[in-house]
């Protein structure tokens, strides 16, 4: 059986990682049997990060490459799509990965408010009296990862500027079907969805989360993808 080693359940979502979230939504659209195993520490884990998928081959680390390996065994996800709809959902994609996913770190890790409740939930493992010392560093990084990146270079306001075309072209794809593709879910959806449900996950509410938790054509497409494959 596949085991799909993740981060532990967070902020209401199944795991506290979106890329875990979208490999789990991948594993259950597969079919395949699969277990999971949370773990604290993905330092020794494929790039040092998670999820990373248990097969019969070996251990496959990022969620994209866990996607193709789901695809080779037969499941398909993009089944029935046109080539030039395939061109659209990987741009989808990249843009819920590589766009929105900042500025939902730069909500979590940036935000004084909300910091405590992300460290004391990511890093419960470490004793309480040592986790503030122990984060200051780790936080600090990443804060330099996302000024680097360009997302932490700006405030709430515009960073949530930004992120209001991709929310729109998101709401404008799902306004009139039910997933990015039509009546089913594909490898999209599974990208797509759990990212803004993690967007809404805030233990304390962001100027992003409000906005993406008040959209009803938003939040029905993430209700519709959970239960569909969550």
């Amino acid at each position: 059986m596949l085991t799909l080693y993740t981060l532990a359940p967070a902020f209401g979502q199944a795991s506290g990682s979106i890329f875990s979230l979208k490999a789990m939504y991948l594993l259950n659209m597969s079919g395949l049997p699969w277990q999971r195993e949370n773990v604290d520490d993905p330092r020794k884990y494929p790039n040092g990060k998670l999820p990373a998928l248990q097969t019969e081959e070996g251990l496959i680390g990022d969620s994209d490459n866990i996607r193709a390996y789901l695809d080779a065994q037969g499941p398909h996800f993009d089944k029935g799509l046109s080539e030039e709809a395939k061109a659209t959902s990987r741009a989808f994609i990249r843009m819920a990965e590589e766009h929105l996913y900042f500025h939902g770190m730069a909500a979590r890790w940036g935000n004084d408010e909300v910091w405590p409740h992300v460290r004391d939930t990511y890093f419960q493992a470490v004793p309480s009296f040592l986790r503030p010392i122990i984060t200051r560093a780790i936080r600090r990084d990443v804060l330099k990862g996302l000024h680097e990146q360009g997302v932490g270079r700006f405030n709430d306001a515009d960073r949530l500027a930004r992120a209001e075309h991709d929310l729109q072209a998101i709401a404008t794809r799902v306004s009139t079907r039910d997933y990015m593709f039509g009546d089913a879910p594909s490898a999209a959806d599974a990208s797509v969805a759990p990212m803004l449900a993690c967007l809404t996950a805030e233990p304390v509410p962001t100027l992003l989360s409000k906005r993406v938790s008040e959209d009803s054509i938003l939040m029905g497409y993430v209700a519709r993808a959970q239960a569909a494959m969550g």
